[in-house]
Formats: C-alpha cells, structure tokens, sequence
C-alpha cells in the first residue's frame, strides 16, 4: 500500500464509529505534533485512541471533505475540514475544524504527524476557502 492510500484509509475508515482505525493506521510508536486554536500538543499512540474514545462518545459522524492530498516518498500531506453530526441532531450536519497535516508512513502505518487545526465556522467564506 502506498504512502498516501495508508492516509486515506485512515480518512474512509469511519472514525466516529470504527473503535479499530488506530490500531489499524498507525504505528505503536506514533507522535502527533498538533497545534490547535487551543495550544500545542503531542499525542502518542495511547492519547490518538483516547482521542477517537471521545469522538466516537460525542458525534454520530465525522466526514472530512478534502481539499488536498499530496504525497511525496512516505510523506503525505492533506489539508480538510471536518463536519459532525450528533445523536440528538442526526440530520443536520455541522463544520468542526479546518486541518493541515504532514504525515510520514512508515511499514503500511502512519508513524508521525504534524498537524495545525482551526475550529470552524458555518460561513460560506469559511467552508469555500479552499
């Protein structure tokens, strides 16, 4: 499997209801540098999975909408924003945060990260500027 299909896959594998996506993608020895509109910080293999705990607790879905996915080596850059639904609010689908990650892939896995995020807004402006 090539660098950047490991990447989709990660994206497809239905975050929000699949428990094994972690497990899956990403090497046991992950780190996932992510600055946030919140601060800094590094996420290991064990913090993803408490992570994707908590979405899976909070959303319903989670879709991604694509705007990039380059891939040069084992490097594997995409840019997205994230859009949830709720159990309370099934039918109407809201934008979480625009994201820009650099993932390397290492053995079919993603083994590194670095990752900028920004919540979202629902203006047009905001969802179009890519």
């Amino acid at each position: 499997m090539s660098p950047k299909e490991v990447v989709q896959k990660f994206y497809n594998s239905d975050l929000a209801n699949n428990s094994e996506a972690v497990d899956l993608c990403f090497h046991k020895d992950c780190s996932l540098s992510w600055h946030s509109s919140k601060g800094f910080n590094v996420l290991d293999f064990e913090a993803l999975k408490l992570v994707f705990e908590e979405v899976r607790k909070m959303y319903d879905t989670l879709r991604f909408e694509t705007s990039h996915l380059l891939a040069e080596g084992n490097m594997v850059t995409i840019r997205y924003t994230s859009y949830f639904t709720t159990v309370e609010n099934p039918n109407e689908e809201m934008p979480l945060a625009h994201f820009t990650t650099i993932w390397e892939v290492k053995d079919d896995k993603i083994i590194k990260g670095f990752q900028m995020s920004q919540l979202a807004d629902s203006s047009s402006e905001s969802l179009n500027s890519f």
